[in-house]
């Protein structure tokens, strides 16, 4: 998730699509594991990345309020009508979202959140279908916990067919 548009002109190149890597993967000729062994090997790997994420402290930016005297809340981004909250692994990773915003010259308020809490309190919290976004200044370092079963509480968690919610 890119928030200054995506823009690599500054950086004088265009970054490769990922896609080009897996249509290079799909004409190797190494034995291609089985679709069910990939797909459980990659669950895997993501529920030690959201064990690691709900144990782990992030800086969440609080977001401008509509006053002055208003109470400040998360820094979100909306994304094809999702709603994320914005944290970040430390502050020098903050510091290059800021960056790449053009705002580097302003504060940055923060607090610092249990990623657990944030997943289970924060989140629910948005009335609207939320996750959560970490470094997402950082490209492909960067992490998304979408808000589905498993990653969110069920209750809010969006299913399938579009819906919210546990609905029988």
């Amino acid at each position: 998730m890119v928030e200054h548009g995506g823009d690599t002109t500054a950086t004088g190149h265009t970054r490769r699509s990922r896609l080009y890597d897996y249509a290079d993967m799909a004409g190797a000729d190494q034995p291609r594991p089985d679709a069910r062994e990939e797909t459980e090997r990659r669950r895997r790997a993501f529920a030690v990345l959201l064990g690691e994420f709900r144990r782990t402290p992030v800086l969440v930016p609080l977001g401008d309020g509509p006053g002055p005297d208003a109470e400040r809340g998360l820094l979100t981004a909306d994304l094809g009508g999702v709603r994320f909250i914005l944290a970040f692994s430390d502050e020098q990773a903050l510091a290059r979202y800021a960056i790449a915003r053009g705002e580097a010259g302003r504060e940055w308020r923060y607090r610092t959140v249990l990623g657990a809490r944030l997943l289970d309190a924060a989140v629910p919290a948005a009335g609207v279908p939320c996750g959560a976004a970490v470094d997402c200044a950082d490209g492909e370092d960067g992490m998304v916990f979408p808000p589905v079963r498993g990653v969110v509480p069920d209750a809010v968690a969006v299913s399938a067919d579009g819906g919210a919610g546990d609905h029988a």
